[in-house]
């Protein structure tokens, strides 16, 4: 059984979270509950470093770890066997051509039998901030099928990675590469694994993290939406 810091009502002005440093520490970074997934509280939460995570038969979680997992995009490891599969050009990688059939893949249920934490309120709602400019995708595509990619929430030269998925082998690296090639300054990783700190994530201290954000997330126009056609 949880125990909630912060109960959000529903109806409640989008901004109204409170301070990071009240998250709790077990289970890490659990912020508040309640609220909507509405595009104004989604991008309000976001800007202030806080995500929504959590199961179907919970209400809506925020979350902001301490510390937080990130990767610098100049940082990102290439091995040789993926850096040779780039160079034969085994996938073609597009941007925000397919954001609906990402999130979809994301969401599906994984060979291990385990669930997903994308919810179908969680589905909608993204599909919504992507219509909206605020959620966008990165696709892999070998002979015109969808094999990988990655969809989050960008922000200036921020982006707030959710979630990746993976049909064909580095088909889900190439996408993190192609997404490290573009004008982001800061890719928010959200929750540590072994998988990202092999790829070069890291770990940075919440304050810190919050004032990257603030500073980068400012610059609204830094990066324009990608265009380009689907295969």
């Amino acid at each position: 059984m949880l125990t909630l810091p912060y109960w959000i009502p529903r109806g409640a002005p989008p901004e109204s979270f409170p301070d990071a440093e009240l998250a709790l520490r077990e289970p890490n970074g659990l912020l508040a509950a309640g609220g909507d997934l509405s595009p104004q509280r989604l991008v309000a939460a976001y800007r202030r470093g806080i995500f929504p995570w959590y199961g179907d038969d919970q209400p809506i979680l925020w979350w902001t770890p301490d510390p937080r997992t990130v990767l610098m995009p100049g940082a990102v490891r290439i091995s040789r066997s993926l850096r040779k599969t780039l160079n034969k050009g085994v996938f073609e990688v597009t941007t925000d051509t397919a954001f609906e059939r990402v999130i979809a893949a994301c969401a599906a249920p994984r060979g291990d039998g385990e669930g997903t934490w994308i919810t179908r309120e969680m589905f909608n709602a993204y599909n919504r901030l992507h219509r909206l400019g605020w959620a966008r995708s990165v696709e892999c595509w070998h002979h015109g099928e969808l094999v990988g990619g990655l969809y989050g929430v960008a922000i200036g030269r921020v982006f707030f990675g959710d979630s990746m998925f993976s049909r064909m082998s580095d088909a889900s690296k190439a996408a993190l590469v192609h997404l490290c090639r573009m004008d982001y300054e800061l890719i928010d990783c959200q929750i540590e694994s072994d998988h990202l700190f092999r790829l070069g994530a890291q770990t940075m201290p919440r304050p810190q993290f919050l004032r990257h954000v603030t500073a980068l997330a400012a610059d609204e126009a830094a990066v324009a939406p990608a265009g380009g056609g689907g295969p």
